[in-house]
């Protein structure tokens, strides 16, 4: 559609330093981009909305999420483990309920979640795939996603081989054949991936750990094949301690040194976590343009420690935003997300380490730039219409001297006053057109008493 917003109170542009705000104070938007940003007069036949009191934000881009999680929130048996034990406590034992129709609520109550808190892309490390799964996982994810209207990268997980910590996993955490798990990769690129910084549907190959996960040798097949079909490589690093320690002892190096022998290094790569990294390997991944998602809320709730993100993001690094599984970040939504982002690294590195606009940077452009979407993740004439109007009229943002940076300092649910994906309007008044919230609530109660019976 062709339509004004007028009268914003602040526009964020997901730009850096001076560029991180726009003058404003409207933005009009022609068809599936943002036409003009500046004091502007309404043109006849377009349809104008009222954003008095309201701060504007690019979407959010999230780069890291396990969706199929949705439905495993505050599991007793996990609540208060680190990573390695909690895997196999929750994630892994919990992958027999897995089936086609929790996958769906899951699915839906992940993506609702996102998209109330602003967030326009999601990109999902769905890792849930075993030898003679009986449906299509990755035909159902993108197809919820289109039914939401928002840009969904599928980063498609899976193992070849089984943790030795894992004792009796399901059989739905059987290995894949290296062989089968790139065949059905290069099956979902050809169905679904789509070329161009604006695409709405992008594949991605995600092998679940290079540690853990796949045998080493298979790393490089993996690599080769990911660059001969023309998509990026996604993986967990460097997230405890132990993955270290496992490095140290098994390799003789450090995680970030294991992955660049095997060709996990470069601009098409980019990693969740890297929670513990040596100065050496900050410089390595900004020397290589290879990528950061920082997830700290769920890195905060397993105990595993916090990102160097600030380190690398002052080396020209790229960082971006991800809230990682709702299995380990209950509240997985980018508004908690940034509000995280923003205080962690204060407490650690002192109150000038990080900036709102930084983090909005991080979770914007940056989480555009780490997944090939360069038309997204900015306001600006000629981009992508991705953006989100937040009216801040809960009693948390009453007092603010500044109102732009209302969302993420001031963290809880800024209500989302408008949102558009790809000029699209996709949020209204807090709501999500065609969403029945309380049939999905009733769905969700159902799911998890399967999983309790």
């Amino acid at each position: 559609m062709d339509l004004l917003i007028r009268n914003a109170t602040a526009i964020m542009t997901g730009g850096s330093g001076a560029a991180a705000r726009a003058t404003g104070p409207d933005i009009r938007l022609r068809g599936t981009r943002i036409a003009a940003i500046g004091a502007l007069t309404p043109e006849p036949g377009e349809r104008v909305l009222d954003a008095t009191d309201c701060v504007v934000y690019p979407g959010w881009i999230n780069t890291h999420h396990h969706l199929f999680q949705s439905l495993m929130k505050g599991i007793p048996a996990g609540i208060d483990l680190q990573l390695a034990p909690w895997l196999s406590a929750v994630p892994v034992a919990y992958r027999r309920f897995v089936d086609e129709e929790t996958l769906r609520i899951a699915a839906t109550i992940g993506i609702a979640e996102l998209l109330l808190s602003g967030c326009t892309t999601i990109a999902d490390h769905h890792y849930a795939y075993w030898p003679g799964m009986g449906f299509d996982g990755s035909a159902l994810l993108f197809d919820i996603a289109d039914r939401f209207g928002v840009r969904f990268v599928l980063m498609r997980g899976g193992a070849t081989k089984v943790r030795e910590i894992d004792l009796n996993p399901p059989p739905e955490a059987r290995p894949e054949t290296l062989d089968g798990m790139l065949a059905s990769v290069e099956a979902d690129v050809g169905r679904f991936h789509q070329c161009g910084g604006d695409a709405m549907r992008k594949v991605i190959l995600a092998p679940t750990t290079p540690t853990w996960s796949v045998h080493a040798h298979e790393l490089p097949e993996f690599a080769a094949a990911a660059r001969k079909m023309g998509i990026g490589l996604h993986s967990h690093l460097s997230e405890s301690l132990d993955y270290v320690h496992f490095c140290r002892d098994v390799h003789g190096c450090t995680p970030l040194e294991f992955v660049q022998r095997h060709d996990w290094v470069g601009p098409d790569v980019f990693f969740a976590h890297l929670c513990h990294m040596q100065p050496d390997e900050i410089r390595l991944m900004a020397e290589t343009g290879t990528g950061m998602a920082h997830c700290p809320q769920s890195n905060c709730r397993l105990g595993s420690g916090i990102a160097p993100a600030p380190a690398l993001a002052r080396l020209g690094g790229r960082v971006s935003l991800g809230v990682d599984g709702a299995a380990s970040n209950e509240a997985a939504d980018m508004i908690n997300e940034s509000h995280m982002a923003w205080l962690v690294h204060r407490a650690r590195d002192g109150a000038a380490s990080v900036t709102v606009e930084d983090v909005i940077h991080w979770g914007t452009a940056g989480g555009a730039n780490v997944l090939g979407l360069s038309d997204t993740g900015t306001l600006a004439p000629g981009m992508a219409a991705d953006l989100m109007v937040y009216s801040l009229d809960h009693v948390r943002y009453a007092g603010l001297h500044d109102s732009a940076i209302g969302p993420v300092a001031g963290g809880g649910q800024a209500h989302v006053k408008y949102g558009f994906c790809n000029g699209r309007l996709i949020v209204e008044d807090g709501r999500i057109p065609g969403l029945d919230l309380p049939s999905l609530f009733a769905e969700a109660r159902k799911a998890v008493g399967r999983m309790l019976a």
